[in-house]
């Protein structure tokens, strides 16, 4: 116990501190990308000011140097858009072809407002220019990468979610497997004793009828025996009569059910082979008719039908129980669901387990109505 709570502690602090870590990185690159959007506004600013440098020279006829120049040719990367007093307009950075057309500057120019906020160019308190910029393609790069990031956490926490759901199924899957064997082991010494017993009640001349139904049931514990042990371990499979082992099941069931159940079996009178386990099928068979008897309360009609079609058995099981809603069809056979006030909720489970992975086979709810009935559908694949 102390093992198990160690280890879920351990899993919760990974996970945290996973996030954490995570976490840490988004804000990191948050704040570089706000860093670095400053430091492009910052060289836009010198660049404002080598164009103001350059004014200074075309109005006073100086000579400014070789900086403002160097500062001009150095931006090969971020878009921008002058517009100048006169609304003429200047761009770098832009495709030549789409700068041809005067409305697509334009839009471009309300798309950089959204981007940054344009600076202006003034000289001697006069705006002689108006400067427009985007962001460079290495800043709208960095723009999506939080995005990229968050998908990364997203699936970091599925992974994890499908990691401790399947060890907390694995966990679940040895628990019961476990239960399983040991009740099989618990349930054979008392009936080796019941199989002496019944050798010393043919000596005393007992009715034979009574020692043939106590065989009957000794049989019949030995196979829900049978049953148990193989919870766990991969079944065997053999080509039989799926047909013959079916009715067997079916009567009997029949035969120590309440007299108030209408019982009716349509089956073909031909043998069909279906690689089968014998006791996992009877078993899947029982739990369906019992579940059946259970939503009837004891009382109605249960109709067992076989047929085929190409290559493909279909058994059809239907009462005339309370229904199921729509909205359970898949969760009756989950683990654990049950809508009685007795019970673990595992033979639909157990049935699903026997038919769709140790059969490749498939089971659904057919159809089902509330208050007038419920038919379960078994498929299986033909030899």
């Amino acid at each position: 116990m102390t093992f198990s709570l160690n280890r879920n502690a351990i899993r919760w602090i990974i996970v945290v501190s996973s996030f954490i870590i995570i976490s840490l990185i988004l804000w990191n690159t948050y704040t570089f990308f706000q860093n670095f959007k400053a430091e492009e506004r910052s060289k836009m600013k010198n660049w404002s000011f080598a164009q103001k440098e350059m004014r200074k020279t075309d109005n006073l006829n100086a000579d400014i140097g070789e900086l403002p120049l160097e500062i001009l040719k150095s931006n090969t990367s971020t878009p921008m858009i002058k517009v100048s007093e006169d609304g003429s307009m200047e761009h770098n950075n832009i495709d030549e072809e789409k700068a041809k057309d005067s409305i697509y500057l334009i839009k471009l120019i309300e798309k950089f407002k959204n981007e940054n906020e344009p600076i202006e160019i003034r000289y001697k308190g006069k705006i002689l220019s108006t400067l427009y910029y985007g962001n460079s393609p290495l800043l709208n790069k960095l723009k999506y990468y939080p995005l990229a990031l968050m998908l990364i956490i997203f699936l970091f926490a599925a992974v994890a979610y499908f990691f401790y759901r399947s060890s907390k199924i694995a966990d679940q899957n040895k628990l019961w497997t476990g239960m399983a064997k040991e009740t099989a082991h618990q349930i054979g010494t008392p009936l080796s004793s019941l199989v002496g017993w019944t050798e010393i009640l043919k000596s005393e001349n007992v009715n034979p009828d009574y020692i043939v139904e106590i065989e009957k049931d000794i049989d019949r514990l030995q196979t829900i025996t049978e049953r148990f042990s193989k919870i766990g371990s991969a079944p065997t499979l053999k080509s039989m009569d799926i047909v013959e082992v079916t009715k067997s099941s079916y009567a009997y069931l029949k035969a120590r059910s309440s007299k108030l159940i209408n019982f009716e079996i349509i089956i073909p009178e031909r043998e069909i082979p279906i690689n089968l386990n014998e006791q996992l099928y009877s078993w899947t068979i029982e739990n369906l008719v019992k579940n059946a008897i259970d939503a009837m309360k004891g009382k109605g009609d249960l109709k067992l039908e076989l047929s085929q079609l190409e290559n493909q058995v279909f058994i059809n099981i239907s009462d005339t129980g309370k229904g199921i809603p729509k909205s359970s069809y898949t969760k009756i056979f989950e683990p654990g669901y049950t809508t009685k006030k007795r019970g673990w909720g595992l033979g639909l489970s157990l049935a699903k387990r026997i038919i769709e992975d140790y059969h490749n086979g498939r089971i659904k709810v057919l159809t089902s109505e509330i208050g007038k009935g419920t038919t379960i559908q078994i498929m299986l694949k033909q030899v």
